[in-house]
């Protein structure tokens, strides 16, 4: 490589590669400033930016309000069963009263059914507002006895007038009953039998008392023979035997009366613990209360009907929208939808609310006029008033159950329509809301970098949204709500 020449072309290009690295130094410190800041600089580029509004659009859309729950899927009206009395035959009460064949759970029990058996007797179950509280035989009369009487006819044993009056025909067919069951209708026992043979005999003693003094067999007096071989009637002789007649006319009246008594209550009787009464048939056996071998004392079983509801608990706020009438949509487990109706809300006794706001006084009055005054919920029994935040229980009726009759004791999502907007409306966040003092209710709306107040009413409000209706000034779906800043 020949040497770098040290003329005038040399120098030039010596000039040329100095300058170059000049310039490229200068360009690269140019960049490295650029690079660097100093401390204001930097903490000035971390500052947050400056607070503004938080806004959301306001839309136009329908708005649907709904109470959603989980609810327990069960067979409605549920009711306890105990027994009345003893089975069998007056007198079996002092033998021990053992269950020999338990109701079954699940089984439907129609009017004359067989609910279960107590030492081999039937308990049967007939449809009746009246407790059973006694054993029905002849001669008893009453409500309960004309309540038997009408069952017998709806399950095809007429027992003739339904009187209230237990009768031959009365007893006759509770007889065909029990016969066409497999069971013997319990006719009069030993004791009674006995009883009857004694007054019969009473009778028959009387009559023949009575026959022996009418023919001077008996009871007339005798004297002896005068001087002359006559015959002379003591002195009264015809007054005794005329009081001896009257006593034995007597005796034989109230034997007679006696029997007669007795017959009227022999025959064919239905124990006490051989029926029960339930106001609603058929029933449904829901749970069994007793074991093969207990004595009887107390409930023995739970019966419900064969209606399927769906109970639930929601929040007081939510329980306050509700009212019996309303549909609701309830999802089984297999996600398969039915319909229901509500059909309480609250205690047993709750009825249909015509108010939504309610009526807490019972008279009629109004909150806040000359009728009620406002504030004053207390009820006017002094009762304390009812806590608006307590959570508020209701059931819901299924008509036509579908996949949930097989889902009892399970759960299911129940959501009830409580309300629902007139086509669509303006709506906003509920955030979006703002109180003035004197209690109306406003918007602020951004515009044009400023914020303008926009006095509305307030509808319907469902998920987190509420309708609205500006008052005065203009309020259009797309315009920009303050929610927050």
């Amino acid at each position: 490589m020949s040497p770098l020449r040290s003329g005038p072309a040399g120098r030039s290009k010596q000039v040329a590669v100095i300058v170059g690295v000049v310039a490229a130094v200068g360009v690269g410190g140019w960049f490295t400033g650029l690079q660097m800041q100093s401390p204001a600089d930097a903490a000035a580029a971390h500052q947050p930016p400056k607070a503004g509004p938080v806004t959301v659009a306001v839309a136009r859309q329908k708005l649907t309000a709904t109470v959603v729950a989980q609810g327990a899927v069960e067979f409605g009206a549920p009711q306890s069963v105990s027994l009345s009395g003893p089975v069998g035959a007056p007198g079996e009460e002092e033998t021990a009263q053992r269950v020999t064949k338990l109701p079954t759970e699940g089984e439907t029990l129609r009017e004359g059914s067989v609910l279960m058996q107590v030492s081999g007797r039937p308990v049967f179950v007939l449809r009746g507002s009246v407790p059973m509280y006694r054993s029905l035989g002849p001669g008893g009369s009453g409500d309960d006895v004309r309540q038997l009487q009408s069952a017998l006819r709806r399950i095809g044993h007429d027992p003739g007038a339904v009187s209230g009056n237990y009768r031959e025909g009365t007893a006759a067919a509770v007889g065909r009953w029990y016969e066409s069951k497999g069971y013997e209708p319990r006719s009069p026992g030993a004791a009674d039998q006995q009883q009857r043979a004694d007054l019969e005999a009473a009778v028959s003693r009387a009559q023949l008392e009575l026959v022996q003094l009418q023919s001077g067999g008996g009871g007339s007096a005798s004297a002896g023979d005068d001087k002359d071989g006559g015959t002379a009637a003591a002195p009264g002789s015809a007054e005794t035997e005329a009081l001896q007649l009257r006593s034995a006319r007597q005796q034989l009246d109230q034997a007679n009366a006696a029997l007669n008594a007795f017959r009227a209550t022999y025959g064919t009787k239905v124990p006490a613990g051989e029926v029960v009464f339930l106001p609603d048939l058929p029933v449904r056996v829901d749970k069994v209360k007793v074991k093969l071998g207990d004595s009887l004392d107390g409930e023995v079983a739970t019966v419900t009907s064969s209606d399927v509801v769906v109970q639930a608990t929601v929040p007081g706020a939510d329980g306050a929208t509700l009212r019996e009438g309303m549909e609701a949509r309830i999802e089984a487990l297999d996600g398969r939808e039915v319909r229901g109706v509500v059909s309480r809300v609250g205690g047993a006794g709750a009825g249909p609310a015509d108010d939504p706001a309610g009526d807490a006084s019972g008279d009629g009055g109004k909150a806040g006029t000359d009728e009620e005054p406002a504030g004053d919920s207390a009820a006017d029994d002094g009762s304390a008033p009812a806590d608006p935040s307590a959570p508020v229980a209701f059931e819901i009726s299924v008509p036509d159950p579908g996949p949930l009759r097989n889902q009892s004791g399970g759960t299911a999502k129940v959501t009830i329509e409580v309300g629902a907007s007139k086509g669509t409306v303006l709506v906003v966040p509920v955030a979006a809301l703002r109180t003035s003092t004197d209690g109306n209710a406003r918007v602020h709306v951004r515009r044009d970098g400023r914020t303008v107040t926009v006095p509305v009413t307030v509808g319907l409000a469902a998920a987190g949204l509420v309708e609205v209706t500006p008052d005065s000034g203009s309020l259009d779906e797309g315009d920009q709500v303050v929610v927050g800043q």
